[in-house]
């Protein structure tokens, strides 16, 4: 056996001279490391470990009992191995188990194999792909260490039981070869069958083996249904471009007349990455004309920590996204941004075109070309003490429209400097004083009620006072109450045009800041006081309740914030908000706005609730009809957002809107999941209720199968594989 034990083999064969069948006892297993000629110096030996060896006089070599083999990375293990020096071939009886190295095992009850075990024959065998794809056959050949061709096979990654013989899915051919070098499965005279049913005949048939990430070829079939198109396949096809590039294409057709072609573009480079995503249709929703879309995005890391990220939405028309479900977006926005954040510092500059979907918006009056940039820098080590932070912002936003005040463009750059310090008396009382600065300048155009030009200077000071007050019972709970005053002056202004602050908020993030107004164009002014009072509880038993109750006094009701509600007036709307957490993660949280009549005008529920098996989130929201902020009408909504693990294979969705102003839901969603260690079912059913003048209500149902142990991305579920009873 010149690989697996020459040059040993000579000095056993020279014991025969002196008696023909000589047998070598062991009192122990026997273990020979054998160097083998060629071999790399790492790994030069092979090892034969036996109960027992016998030479016999015909050049015959017999290891028994518990016999392994290990050579070239490849692991044998048998009950007998018989080699043959004059035909350099081993014999092997079984039961055999064989693990190769990529892992490929192999289990036969007898074989013939070359002394490298790189060639020969394996009857009644079976291989392991990838510990998930089974092929078994009644005769398995292997040739030069590559091929391996499987004779009567039958194939499956489902597992096989006694009890339950016949498995969920496999594949039989009449012969099957797997290349090793290309990871490929080539199926000649192949039949799929569907628990023991034959379903489909293919005279060949190329798959992926589990090991191979990706491989040009057909991908897993989607199957769809919807109102509007009628029943429809889509078919992917995935193209490699090399090994940093790839395209998929899928063609869609349905029953109702639609022509589409999906694709998919993804490409990596040194420093980044491009994924690009559109199709093109043509259909008889809108006959004789061409639908598209294209998505594109990217991410690319620069020199000097800088990043670049850009992404590219378009569509030809309002209603071509809905229809076949590639996105639920009503305002596309293609951007393009730079930035580098540090500890300290922050540098960001960022050019959006957006495009809006919506009936009731037009894009000519609408700012359609937006540009911001910031650069910003906080400073520790002051002579004031505490943090200064300085910062340069530049905005610029375009209206294609030239009428008057409707077309009007803005571009404004501003400078600001922040000064914030605190400190802690004997007494607990937390102190903090802040005062700020802003220099901007703003151009106005095609807008005859404002200057062409407006320079401004705004200061604002604030003076806060906190004092937290801690107390624990005798039961171990602990009690936090912490009053909250805040002072705040900053002089009126002039005026600029209200474009980028048309939706203040007031929450528990901005009641203790110098301006409600989210944009840079707009700054409360005024003298005021946001006052507000915060108790937090932790009990011993696991659970924590938290409640915010505040509000705004001025001193002068300026007008500024005329038409939002809870805003407006000398004194603002109540603030309140509360969070309790309960043991078995239950979180529950409401946040309402209601004057002093308890007349509400804003209010959010959410409960959350998680385990092991169920995720639910559901929210109900309340707002009242605003036409500063675009609300027509009352809403009244409820969302359920669940996830419910049925069983170990089985998961459910429910994804609900219900609004109940109009007594109808606004979308329903039903999905259900099957994932078992050889197949993985999606099903879902949505039906959108909501319609305009570029869609209409549909349903849709939608269909995917996917077989796992063809190619890594279809791996299936090791956890959910079940275990042999008989």
């Amino acid at each position: 056996m010149r690989a697996l034990l020459s040059p040993a083999h000579a000095a056993l064969l020279a014991a025969t001279t002196l008696g023909a069948g000589l047998i070598l006892p062991v009192t122990a297993p026997a273990q020979m490391l054998v160097p083998a000629e060629g071999r790399a110096a790492e790994n030069d030996t092979a090892m034969l470990i036996a109960d027992r060896v016998e030479i016999a006089g015909d050049n015959r070599l017999i290891a028994s009992g518990a016999v392994e083999v290990l050579v070239d990375g490849i692991r044998l293990k048998a009950q007998t191995i018989t080699y043959d020096a004059s035909a350099d071939q081993l014999t092997i009886d079984g039961p055999i188990y064989m693990v190769t190295d990529d892992g490929t095992i192999l289990v036969a009850s007898q074989a013939e194999l070359s002394d490298d075990l790189q060639n020969g024959i394996l009857r009644s065998a079976r291989m392991v792909l990838a510990q998930q794809l089974q092929l078994a056959a009644t005769e398995i050949n292997r040739v030069g260490g590559r091929y391996t061709q499987l004779y009567k096979a039958v194939a499956s990654s489902c597992t096989v039981c006694a009890s339950n013989p016949v498995p969920l899915w496999q594949i039989r051919a009449e012969r099957i070869i797997h290349d090793e070098d290309a990871q490929q499965l080539y199926f000649h005279n192949a039949r799929f069958e569907i628990a023991g049913v034959p379903v489909f005949y293919l005279p060949r048939l190329r798959l992926p083996d589990p090991s191979l990430e990706r491989a040009t070829g057909l991908l897993t079939p989607e199957f769809r249904s919807t109102d509007q198109l009628g029943f429809g396949i889509k078919l992917p096809y995935f193209i490699t471009l090399g090994d940093h590039r790839d395209l998929t294409v899928t063609p869609y057709l349905s029953s109702n007349f639609t022509r589409t072609v999906e694709l998919r573009y993804r490409q990596a480079f040194r420093n980044g990455d491009i994924e690009l995503n559109g199709a093109i249709t043509q259909d008889d929703i809108l006959d004789d004309e061409t639908r598209a879309y294209l998505f594109a995005e990217g991410a690319f890391d620069l020199p000097r920590d800088f990043e670049l990220t850009f992404d590219i939405e378009t569509v030809t028309d309002n209603g071509y996204l809905l229809d076949y479900d590639y996105s639920s977006k009503d305002r596309l926005d293609s951007a393009i941004e730079l930035q580098r954040v540090k500890r300290d510092e922050l540098i960001t500059a960022e050019f959006v075109n957006y495009y809006s979907l919506r009936s009731t918006e037009n894009n000519r009056t609408q700012p359609t070309l937006v540009f911001d940039s910031t650069w910003e820098r906080r400073f520790h080590d002051t002579p004031l003490g505490g943090i200064v932070t300085a910062s340069l912002e530049g905005h610029g936003h375009y209206r294609s429209s030239e009428v008057d005040d409707e077309g009007r463009d803005i571009g404004r750059i501003a400078a600001t400097f922040d000064w914030q310090r605190d400190w802690v008396t004997p007494n607990g009382l937390l102190i903090e004083a802040e005062t700020a600065l802003v220099l901007d300048h703003t151009g106005i155009s095609q807008d005859d009620d404002f200057d062409s030009t407006v320079t401004r200077a705004i200061p604002a000071a604030a003076v806060e006072l906190r004092w937290p007050l801690l107390k624990s019972t005798s039961g171990g709970a602990s009690h936090l109450l912490e009053p909250v005053v805040q002072l705040v002056y900053s002089p009126d202004t002039d005026d600029v045009p209200n474009d980028e602050s048309t939706e203040p908020e007031l929450d528990e993030g901005n009641l203790f800041s110098l301006s409600r107004f989210p944009g840079g164009d707009q700054y409360e002014s005024g003298l005021r006081a946001n006052v507000g009072l915060g108790w937090t509880r932790h009990d011993p038993a696991g659970w924590s309740m938290g409640v915010t109750v505040g509000r705004i006094l001025r001193a002068e009701d300026l007008g500024e914030f005329d038409g939002y509600e809870p805003l407006e007036g000398q004194s603002s709307d109540w603030l309140a908000a509360v969070e309790l957490d309960l043991p078995g993660n239950v979180g529950l949280t409401n946040r309402a706005l209601f004057d002093d009549g308890f007349g509400f005008s804003k209010n959010e529920l959410r409960l959350d609730y998680a385990n092991d098996a169920l995720q639910l989130g559901t929210s109900y929201i309340w707002m009242a009809e605003s036409e500063a902020e675009g609300i027509d009408e009352d809403v009244s909504e409820l969302t359920v957002d669940s996830t419910w693990a049925l069983s170990r294979s089985w998961q459910s969705e429910v994804d609900i809107r219900y609004d109940f102003e109009t007594d109808r839901a606004a979308k329903a969603a039903l999905g259900l999941t099957y994932a078992g260690d050889c197949v993985s079912v999606d099903l879902s059913l949505s039906r959108r209720f909501t319609s305009s003048t570029s869609v209409e209500p549909t349903t849709s149902f939608d269909l995917s199968v996917q077989l796992a142990g063809f190619g890594s991305g279809n791996s299936g579920n090791a956890a959910r594989r079940r275990n042999c009873a008989g």
